[in-house]
């Protein structure tokens, strides 16, 4: 099984080498709503998900579906237009492949995007919240099995998967750009029905500010794989909530579309600064 998953890594980042020579070194992996980052990066190579070799196909509304590489800032990057999801009935290693894809590929940082579900009282939908810790107590450790040595170590240490060093660079961006943004931790659940008021309030009580059904996963498997990290979200939606509230995808995309251009820009921020 592991030999398997080596040869799949292998076949899958020998297919793009033979289509893109570049070196990226960023990962952007973009969440819900989040797709017109890639209108400023100068595209070298893209390609469709269903065309890699072993990768896996993104299914939900709001996702693209493509891995594109180009440069921004002078910089190689790699963009995931469309990230995968456990709720969509792959398993946590298939929805970690293209993190491993990309640190195979010589990625040393991996910039995350998502849209999540306000905890914390204090968050307005539209708000964007830079992500300082997680909690993975509900979902599926993907690094579960016999570990691969070749990736990363049995027992990673995850006292910080969201490097101090990105987040500080954030906030300077954020307070030159005049972006209000938050900072929590984030939940992470399997969806893909989002919670029910008593969930919210559980999340809550253990320390969640914001939650969702992406991300840590992928954080998981980045730090595994020894790459710096950094997330942020965009509050779609307020989780502690009048009774008579009620939240759908549709409402979830239209708060991400809205506060887009922020994000984008603060990314694109990022980037140069990396």
């Amino acid at each position: 099984m592991i030999n398997n998953l080596l040869e799949n890594l292998n076949e899958t980042v020998d297919y793009i080498r033979k289509h893109y020579s570049g070196q990226p070194l960023i990962g952007v992996v973009l969440g819900s709503g989040l797709g017109n980052f890639v209108n400023d990066l100068q595209v070298e190579y893209a390609i469709e998900y269903s065309m890699l070799p072993n990768f896996p196909v993104s299914t939900v509304e709001g996702h693209g579906g493509k891995l594109i590489f180009g440069k921004m800032a002078g910089k190689n990057i790699v963009v995931m237009s469309g990230r995968f999801h456990y709720y969509e009935g792959y398993t946590p290693q298939q929805v970690v492949y293209p993190i491993r894809v990309m640190k195979m590929l010589g990625v040393k940082t991996i910039l995350i995007s998502n849209a999540a579900g306000g905890v914390n009282k204090s968050f307005r939908v539209g708000d964007m919240m830079i992500i300082t810790d997680h909690i993975s107590l509900f979902t599926v450790n993907p690094l579960v099995g016999k570990n691969i040595e070749e990736i990363g170590t049995r027992f990673p240490d995850m006292s910080e998967p969201y490097n101090k060093e990105i987040i500080s660079k954030a906030k300077n961006i954020a307070n030159r750009l005049g972006y209000d943004v938050k900072e929590g931790v984030y939940c992470g659940v399997t969806g893909p029905t989002f919670e029910t008021r008593s969930e919210y309030k559980l999340i809550q009580s253990i320390g969640g500010d914001a939650v969702g059904m992406s991300t840590v996963q992928e954080v998981i498997a980045a730090v595994h794989a020894g790459l710096k990290v950094f997330a942020m979200s965009i509050i779609t939606d307020i989780g502690i909530r009048d009774e008579d509230n009620i939240i759908t995808h549709e409402e979830v995309l239209a708060a991400a579309n809205a506060t887009e251009p922020k994000m984008s820009a603060l990314f694109k921020e990022l980037v140069r600064m990396l």
